[in-house]
């Protein structure tokens, strides 16, 4: 449980808050098909989520978890992936279960809240826009705003500082190990959703402060640490 409540909740975007991973892997097929490539399929698409647009595309190259160089064709697949996402960013990527809720319910009780995503700003505020939660967040920061992507503590220190508020007054809410990392690095609390992309184990192993399975049930862990 957590020992005090927040003053700023901080989620990352895919895999917490929408269920983006049905469009990327479409857009990554539909990349991989124009390079004379087969198809990754959604379930590993799944497996690549989570460390910015330029290391799905590198993954999808390689089929490589962690590529050790630029692949060859990268250049040239990166604005086809760029474009094809653009376009078809909001066909099947849907809101998790309890998140307009939620977001709804804490500007209601007057949190102040944020998205911070690896994700590109091309991409992020007009999917959030399209699933109708744009306006419950105070701030969105995407990985091309900061000098660093997440698991670094920058983009989370840097949007504290934006609200003026001391790392250990804000909460980080993800679903993978990189915004774990990133909250316990910056001196966040730390709070997980069990569904999302996290290589299909338990965010339990990830050693949270709490697990929600809803972001409805974010607001009784703050009763509780009042």
């Amino acid at each position: 449980m957590l020992d005090r409540a927040p003053e700023l909740i901080v989620f990352d975007l895919d895999g917490t808050l929408v269920d983006s991973s049905p469009d990327l892997a479409d857009a990554i097929d539909a990349m991989l098909e124009r390079l004379g490539m087969p198809p990754a399929g959604e379930p590993r698409v799944n497996g690549w989520i989570g460390n910015g647009v330029d290391m799905l595309v590198k993954r999808a190259l390689t089929g490589e978890l962690w590529p050790q160089s630029e692949p060859a064709r990268f250049d040239e697949a990166l604005p086809i992936f760029m474009d094809l996402y653009e376009t078809n960013i909001c066909n099947r990527s849907r809101l998790f279960p309890g998140v307009a809720d939620g977001l709804k319910q804490l500007k209601r009780t007057g949190f102040s809240t944020a998205c911070v995503t690896n994700k590109h700003s091309r991409f992020t505020r007009p999917l959030l826009d399209q699933l109708g939660v744009l306006e419950d967040l105070d701030f969105v920061g995407c990985g091309d705003q900061f000098e660093k992507l997440k698991p670094d503590p920058y983009p989370l220190l840097k949007t504290a500082e934006r609200f003026e508020v001391e790392p250990f007054r804000c909460l980080m809410v993800g679903d993978s190990v990189n915004d774990v990392k990133a909250a316990r690095a910056a001196g966040f609390m730390v709070v997980c959703v069990p569904y999302g992309y996290h290589g299909g184990k338990g965010v339990e192993c990830l050693e949270p402060d709490a697990i929600v399975a809803s972001l409805t049930e974010l607001s009784g862990l703050f009763r509780k640490a009042a």
